[in-house]
């Protein structure tokens, strides 16, 4: 139980410190705020208000992860370099297509209701 308790505290300081220091969570932390109810009201059943909002804690998850491969990268080699380049470009691809997964569960579930 402690080591579960210590891995959450790991995270929840992650959490906070990418909310502190990164524009771009903090933007997926307000859509998920904001999400959050949305999906209650929008999805007509369990399953779609799961599908919702597991897109937008997936989209933060990757969002997370794009930064914290971002930061190393710019920890090993500070400068300008072509590889640590692709690599920061493929970490952001990954985090982009949480997005539009977000984005085709969301529109699904407005045209659903709709």
């Amino acid at each position: 139980m402690t080591a579960l308790y210590l891995a959450f505290l790991n995270s929840w300081r992650g959490l906070l410190h990418g909310g502190r220091t990164e524009r771009a969570i903090r933007l997926e932390l307000v859509l998920l705020a904001l999400g959050l109810p949305v999906a209650l009201v929008l999805g007509g059943s369990l399953w779609v208000r799961v599908a919702l909002i597991a897109s937008l804690l997936l989209m933060l998850g990757a969002e997370l992860l794009n930064t914290a491969v971002e930061k190393l990268c710019d920890h090993l080699h500070p400068g300008r370099h072509e590889r640590i380049g692709i690599v920061k470009d493929l970490a952001s691809a990954g985090a982009f297509m949480t997005q539009v997964i977000a984005a085709l569960i969301w529109g699904a579930a407005v045209i659903d209701r709709f």
